[in-house]
């Protein structure tokens, strides 16, 4: 694993800040399932048994498909790792691209929601576009080479974090605190990963918060609160798991 860690040292004040907000972050990750939760993905889980295996290899194909072009492609430019004099100022940059990043979400949940169902399902690409390359910005501001194929397995490892259910994250968030472990075992083929349960996840989690967003009328408010909210979920799902992986650098020297 490349990084590039310059010299972006924490000040002890910073440090503190930056333990306090982990630990929290760390509790929600792995405080108890609500029973709330569990009865709602028994629901989902029931529906989705009801719906015929060529829909959800179909649904499987595209998401797999949308991921891949996006993660993997040649038609989006990788950024290089970044260098910042400070750790703060990492995270200041870190912050400002969650801002925008929010904000463009947020515009095109609007646009899609006010445009009706056509629209509305012309939103999931342009959100997984926008979620996926903001990843790709955090990562390099953070001073990592995105470039690497493992890498951009640890950025699909961060987004299955965000948006999977209870059950599944405890699962995910394992991999992501002993990432370097975990990716020693992974191969080489991104055909290999479990993208069935990948889109089983993401399309649960999203789907009571989107739907509303095809509703004539109220739709364009939904979809930019509900990209608001999604976008910025990413974000600070995204920065913790870096944050853990810098300290385990740091423990390790």
């Amino acid at each position: 694993m490349k990084h590039n860690r310059d010299n972006a040292e924490m000040t002890p004040q910073y440090r503190e800040k930056v333990l306090i907000e982990l630990a929290f972050w760390k509790h929600r990750m792995t405080r108890p399932q609500p029973k709330g939760s569990v009865w709602a993905k028994n629901i989902q889980t029931k529906i989705n048994n009801l719906i015929p295996e060529k829909v959800h290899q179909a649904i499987t194909f595209a998401i797999e498909k949308m991921v891949k072009g996006v993660l993997f492609g040649a038609r989006y430019t990788v950024p290089g790792p970044k260098e910042h004099r400070s750790f703060q100022l990492r995270e200041a940059y870190v912050l400002r691209l969650m801002e925008t990043y929010k904000r463009t979400a947020s515009v095109e949940g609007a646009v899609t929601g006010a445009g009706g169902l056509l629209m509305g399902i012309a939103d999931f690409p342009a959100l997984l576009t926008i979620k996926m390359k903001l990843l790709f910005d955090i990562a390099a501001t953070y001073g990592f080479d995105v470039k690497q194929y493992k890498e951009r397995l640890f950025l699909l490892t961060v987004f299955q974090l965000a948006f999977s259910s209870h059950k599944h994250r405890e699962e995910v968030y394992k991999r992501i605190i002993h990432w370097d472990t975990y990716a020693a075992d992974l191969p080489d083929d991104v055909d290999h990963f479990d993208w069935r349960t990948f889109q089983l996840e993401y399309r649960d989690y999203i789907d009571l918060a989107k739907m509303a967003q095809l509703i004539p009328i109220i739709g364009a408010a939904v979809g930019a609160v509900v990209n608001y909210r999604l976008t910025q979920q990413l974000g600070v799902t995204a920065m913790n798991a870096f944050r853990m992986r810098l300290l385990e650098l740091e423990e390790e020297e």
